[in-house]
């Protein structure tokens, strides 16, 4: 063996024998579901809004700065990547909210039979899709 790395993947199976384990079992025994995605993307768009956030800060101290700084902002925010990440910020701020609301019914006691638990990930993946796009829709028809 090469390395300490190498002793840990060795093990032995119900019969005795050496066998190599594998790098990551949960990834080769468990198939993906709706719950787990909305989980791990639950945590994404959290990290996401934070990111979002100190980008909403500088905007703030732009505008608390001048004109001049405020008007480099607010043209990289205007631009099309700026829009994209303003769009992304606003989806994530929607799933967010939609899949805490699922996370508050939780702690109600309710919709924890398995097909309670897929049909409530699936409405919040869509109702933060239509109200993202209403969102941007009502935003670009008003600006």
């Amino acid at each position: 063996m090469k390395d300490v790395r190498e002793a840990l993947m060795v093990g032995r199976n119900s019969e005795g024998k050496l066998v190599r384990r594998p790098l990551s079992p949960h990834l080769q025994v468990y198939k993906p579901q709706i719950s787990s995605a909305t989980s791990i993307f639950h945590r994404i768009t959290g990290v996401a809004l934070g990111a979002g956030t100190v980008l909403f800060t500088l905007w703030l101290v732009s505008a608390a700065a001048g004109d001049d700084a405020f008007s480099v902002v607010q043209a990289i925010f205007a631009s099309w990547i700026g829009l994209l990440v303003l769009f992304g910020f606003t989806f994530a701020l929607f799933y967010h909210f939609c899949n805490g609301i699922r996370h508050l019914a939780w702690d109600a006691g309710k919709g924890f039979e398995l097909p309670d638990m897929h049909r409530s990930g699936r409405l919040g993946i869509a109702a933060a899709i239509v109200l993202t796009v209403a969102f941007w829709a009502i935003a670009l028809l008003v600006g």
